[in-house]
């Protein structure tokens, strides 16, 4: 039963005693044994995120051809700072929009190293453009064509909840209504109603 995947062990191995100790890959030895091991292990560690570099493809896809330009508000939609294009057109006229500390149009060109300021929904949010993009992509992908500078968003204040009722209490007066009313910011402040003439 002596083929060619024999097997022997101990010290009646043949060649065992004239063979080099085996250095396991990665170890301090092997890679002035092997410099092929040293290289591979140099790429391993420069070795990029398969999601980031997915992400990284997928905006070079979405990129425009050499010599196009891409408009401020289609770029801003693209990487996701607003929802809509059209929110993007509405903030640049708005002058809600400033490239590099001037207001522009929608339609003025963006390049790379261009520094976006966009005031949107209670908050500034500062970029810098890393690269351009034409077409809406998703949010790693976003992340990866521009710096953001931007300053942390304020905190959510903590308002307790007006007007929670116990369970069983049963329907609020009139009076009770109008102060929940007016704690909600629904009600209307009180009017003096002229009597008489």
């Amino acid at each position: 039963m002596t083929g060619p995947r024999e097997h022997v062990t101990g010290p009646a191995a043949p060649d065992s005693a004239q063979a080099a100790p085996a250095s396991r890959p990665g170890s301090p030895d092997s890679t002035a044994a092997d410099p092929e091991a040293a290289d591979s292990k140099a790429a391993d560690s420069n070795a990029v995120d398969p999601k980031v570099a997915a992400a990284v493809a997928a905006a070079e896809a979405a990129a425009p051809a050499p010599g196009e330009t891409v408009r401020i508000d289609s770029w801003i939609w693209a990487v996701r700072l607003v929802k809509t294009r059209s929110q993007g057109a509405a903030a640049c006229r708005g002058g809600h929009v400033r490239l590099n500390g001037e207001r522009v149009k929608p339609a003025h060109a963006v390049r790379i190293g261009d520094e976006v300021r966009l005031r949107h929904e209670g908050r500034e949010r500062i970029v810098v453009v890393k690269r351009l993009i034409r077409k809406r992509v998703g949010a790693p992908v976003a992340q990866q064509c521009y710096v953001d500078n931007s300053p942390p968003p304020p905190p959510r204040e903590a308002v307790a909840p007006a007007g929670i009722r116990e369970r069983g209490t049963g329907r609020p007066t009139k009076r009770e209504r109008r102060e929940l009313e007016r704690l909600r910011g629904f009600g209307l402040p009180p009017t003096g109603r002229p009597r008489g003439r």
